[in-house]
């Protein structure tokens, strides 16, 4: 699986001992230390920044994130984009702007929102190379026994012989144990930099530098690999082992 990172990072220096010879995730809502990303990475993948709009509000101009694609998806670092979506936004909404996608279809993922039905999945899946699936609605937190649930009806739908019908990216999923359980080609988190400027690091002693701090967030959430197939609802046990 490939575990992607994203931004900001609080430094430049931070920014490279995390992505270092890493996979990054970039944000148009935030695309400054993408230059970075592309001289560091083994690969990085383009977000469209739907999720910034969807906490903070705003709109984005697609015309102007797909410019950005297009400029970006000849460096041979890049590996894909995520296709406009708006969260919370209806199907047929959503659909449109899937069609909308005016770039070559292998430089495209589509998101699946998880409130959205199973049937727009499946269709998602026979059409793509790769889908992305995203918490939302009132599966917005993943973990969540609700959440699994939910997950469980997805990978029933899309799943032959526990064997996703094509390659599926988590959004938010890098936490291991929801990775670990799933049959992901690919998560992406921000983890690791929203980590390094927590102050709750070693107790009453001084805390570890940033660069530390990243180090240890970087290597927690590469610690495992997911599920080779899809098994079921892991045990309530499995759910927090870490």
């Amino acid at each position: 699986m490939i575990h992607y990172h994203g931004g900001r990072h609080s430094t430049q220096l931070v920014a490279v001992e995390i992505w270092k010879r890493r996979h990054a995730l970039v944000s148009f809502a935030d695309p400054g230390q993408l230059p970075i990303a592309s001289e560091v990475t083994q690969s990085f993948a383009l977000d469209n920044g739907a999720f910034s709009v969807w906490k903070r509000g705003g709109a984005i101009d697609w015309n102007r994130y797909y410019g950005w694609v297009e400029e970006w998806m000849r460096h041979p670092g890049f590996d894909w984009a995520i296709i406009p979506d708006v969260i919370e936004g209806a199907e047929v909404e959503n659909d449109e702007l899937v069609a909308a996608w005016p770039l070559p279809p292998h430089v495209g993922v589509p998101v699946w929102h998880m409130h959205e039905s199973i049937e727009r999945l499946r269709r998602l899946c026979e059409s793509w190379q790769r889908v992305a699936i995203g918490s939302s609605g009132k599966y917005s937190v993943p973990g969540t026994a609700r959440w699994w649930q939910r997950m469980a009806q997805a990978m029933e739908a899309i799943c032959e012989n526990g064997r996703p019908i094509t390659k599926l990216h988590g959004l938010r999923m890098l936490r291991p144990s929801l990775y670990e359980h799933l049959p992901l080609a690919s998560a992406d988190s921000a983890g690791a930099s929203r980590g390094v400027g927590t102050t709750n690091w070693g107790g009453a002693y001084r805390s570890a530098s940033d660069v530390v701090k990243a180090l240890v967030l970087v290597d927690s959430y590469e610690s495992r690999q997911p599920a080779a197939v899809w098994t079921g609802i892991p045990e309530q046990r499995e759910l927090f082992a870490c």
